[in-house]
């Protein structure tokens, strides 16, 4: 796990040196500004945050398996072998969504009028907060398991692999059942009656998903030539 870690390290200074995490932080940005607006309550602006996040943290996988020369990818295989090298670029950019999450729903509280529907009554912020950032790591681990589908080794296409992973990745925000899916609706079941719970569940699920696919991508690393 050590050396997972530092592979991870690796690629997250690939991605801010060659600007790779730009682009998706710019879209989500975007999305931010055209979805949430001052003042609006807090729960509801979290659920639109957190569900957007799950597409940029599939782009988020695609940028970090892309920041490296293949030269220079094929070196690092050779020397840590490609189930480490894949375990480390998924961590690169599960850290990177995460990273992003926090400052989603630091910037949503800055923005936000009441924390629910001004016609129930008022929970407190900080178990909103807490539900809003638990909800965007959700979406981030279910959105970095998009990536890793969509991406070599498992898809080895790359013209498919945006299309694909925008596809699956508005099924994972929109199936029931969803972890995803579940833990936004919370949210924007909060807003209107006032009622915060947090997903923990949700997590637990998202979390397991995605060690299962991430272990899935990293054995079909070492069987597939880049």
């Amino acid at each position: 796990m050590r050396q997972v870690g530092a592979l991870a390290r690796y690629h997250l200074e690939l991605l801010l040196r060659g600007h790779g995490w730009l682009p998706p932080f710019l879209a989500y940005a975007l999305m931010l500004v055209v979805g949430v607006t001052a003042g609006d309550p807090l729960l509801g602006a979290l659920g639109y945050g957190a569900g957007a996040l799950l597409p940029v943290s599939a782009w988020y996988v695609r940028s970090t398996l892309n920041a490296e020369p293949p030269a220079s990818r094929a070196c690092l295989v050779a020397a840590a072998g490609p189930f480490r090298v894949q375990l480390g670029a998924l961590l690169a950019a599960s850290t990177a969504g995460v990273v992003l999450a926090v400052g989603e729903v630091s910037a949503l509280w800055w923005l936000s009028g009441t924390v629910a529907n001004p016609k129930v009554d008022q929970p407190q912020a900080g178990p909103a907060l807490l539900a809003g950032l638990l909800a965007s790591v959700v979406c981030v681990l279910l959105g970095v398991l998009v990536g890793a589908l969509c991406n070599r080794p498992v898809l080895t296409r790359a013209p498919y692999g945006i299309p694909v992973a925008l596809a699956l990745a508005t099924a994972v925000l929109v199936a029931p059942g969803s972890p995803a899916n579940a833990a936004v609706r919370g949210l924007a079941d909060a807003d209107r009656t006032g009622r915060v719970g947090t997903p923990w569940l949700e997590l637990l699920l998202a979390a397991g998903l995605l060690a299962v696919t991430a272990a899935g991508s990293a054995l079909l690393a070492g069987r597939r030539p880049e």
